[in-house]
């Protein structure tokens, strides 16, 4: 019996990455997951991955999930998900909001465009499927949202390190809206038993996007698995109390402290 058994969980993003291993690991235990991203198939993307792969190796170690392509910056495609999600799965009782579109270009260059379209995909969709998937899991007296953030969201100290012009400002702009996002959500849904959290590794994981954008190396030997992130994700979505018996929520908290503070090793 896993810990998701029986339970649908929505993983946006999960074409690759981070997204991608929150899926498989939800699947392995047991829940019906619907992995959405753009990419479907081989060629979509310059980066390697598609939901059509994710959904492939669900299904290849005897796990249940179903591909669903969405542009989450586009309003009528996160209705159109979440609507097609419920009726072909059943009333969702896990969001995990994981999907980004991320450029690092200084304040001074950056346009308005991709600074609108970056906050439309890590804040406003966020936002906005939270509201689309809230009245069935208070109907279902309860549910999980995760919000998958970075530590670019930390302000930067004075006089700032050796990487603060690589141009992530507006990129921890987008995660430190999301984290206060977060804890106010989880203080609305507190008492309908919805937990809320955000999660973000304590080191860069090496995935197409990070090794893309030149943040870390395939083989840097300081990087964080995405397995972590994955077994820190299930912690958070399954209902595993912190202090006594109500499920952690509220929390902004990083992958590896969190494992630690529940004695977990990732699977």
């Amino acid at each position: 019996m896993g810990t998701l058994d029986g339970k649908v969980a929505v993983v946006t993003g999960a074409s690759r990455g981070i997204g991608a291993q929150i899926a498989r690991r939800f699947a392995a235990e047991g829940a019906t997951v619907a992995v959405t991203a753009r990419t479907v198939e081989e060629g979509q993307s310059t980066l390697e991955g598609t939901i059509t792969q994710t959904v492939a190796d669900i299904e290849g170690a005897g796990g249940a999930a179903v591909a669903f392509a969405a542009d989450l910056s586009v309003l009528e495609d996160r209705e159109r998900l979440i609507a097609a999600v419920t009726e072909q799965l059943g009333p969702i009782d896990i969001l995990v909001n994981n999907a980004a579109v991320t450029y690092f270009t200084p304040v001074e260059d950056f346009t308005l465009r991709r600074m609108n379209l970056m906050f439309e995909v890590q804040v406003t969709a966020p936002l906005h499927l939270a509201q689309l998937v809230i009245p069935a899991m208070k109907e279902n007296q309860g549910g999980a949202i995760l919000n998958i953030s970075s530590r670019a969201a930390i302000h930067p100290a004075l006089p700032p390190g050796p990487n603060v012009g690589r141009g992530g400002t507006v990129y921890g702009m987008c995660k430190a809206a999301l984290e206060r996002f977060t804890t106010g959500l989880a203080a609305e849904l507190y008492a309908d038993n919805i937990a809320v959290n955000v999660l973000s590794p304590n080191r860069v994981v090496p995935t197409a996007g990070t090794i893309f954008h030149h943040l870390t190396t395939e083989d840097n030997p300081e990087a964080e698995p995405t397995t972590v992130m994955a077994e820190a994700a299930l912690a958070l979505c399954s209902g595993v109390p912190a202090d006594g018996d109500r499920a952690i929520t509220g929390r902004v908290t990083y992958s590896q402290d969190l494992l630690k503070e529940l004695d977990i090793t990732p699977k």
